[in-house]
């Protein structure tokens, strides 16, 4: 079912939590659609007088901020076992390429790769669990973790809210390009991860020739 369709049928504190609730989990480490949450919920609150912008915000800020500080204190309380564990179960997501990838954007930008992997779909699910495991001071990861949690989850419901009252006789026809859009936006960032990622992965040693 698509996805406005189906939060359109649950009450609006049930759409609050689960928006909340899906970008906390998505934060934490695990991958969770929670840009597409957002944004059909966005984008449905402009169109049902049920549905208030500002607690819907508020909410995907919450998520956000908690989910990536709970993901902060089991990265660095797990360590690199804890990105190996993930790397058997998730290998999609939690690659060796993967991590290196994004091993190199924390050393190289520090704080700011927290606050701009808030905008890139992969980046999010390792924020906080790769802060923790690189021992970000925590202050520094937090200052980062609020701004970006506010700008991402804040901004992009004040954006999707604001086309849709401006527009909502064109999206009542067309609503679904809000979500390609925000499906598009994230596929591209993680295929130019995935590419990094792969040339980034370690080649396999030869193997020496029997005599």
């Amino acid at each position: 079912m698509h996805v406005q369709e189906w939060l359109d049928t649950v009450p609006a504190a049930a759409v609050y939590a689960v928006v909340g609730l899906v970008i906390g989990l998505e934060s934490l480490g695990i991958p969770l659609p929670g840009e597409i949450i957002l944004v059909s919920a966005a984008l449905m609150s402009s169109q049902h007088g049920g549905i208030d912008p500002v607690i819907l915000g508020a909410c995907a800020v919450a998520g956000a901020v908690i989910g990536d500080s709970i993901g902060y204190a089991i990265g660095r309380k797990g360590g690199r076992p804890l990105l190996a564990w993930l790397g058997r179960k998730f290998p999609r997501h939690f690659s060796e390429g993967h991590v290196a990838t994004a091993e190199r954007s924390f050393t190289k930008w520090g704080m700011w790769a927290v606050f701009f992997g808030r905008f890139i779909a992969l980046l999010r699910i390792f924020a906080g669990p790769l802060a923790g495991v690189l021992h970000m001071p925590y202050w520094k990861f937090l200052i980062a973790n609020v701004l970006g949690g506010i700008v991402w989850a804040g901004g992009t419901t004040a954006v999707i809210y604001y086309v849709g009252v401006v527009a909502e006789s064109w999206l009542k026809r067309f609503s679904w390009l809000g979500l390609v859009a925000a499906v598009l936006i994230g596929a591209t960032s993680m295929l130019v991860l995935k590419r990094r990622a792969k040339k980034a992965e370690p080649e396999p040693e030869p193997v020496p020739a029997a005599e």
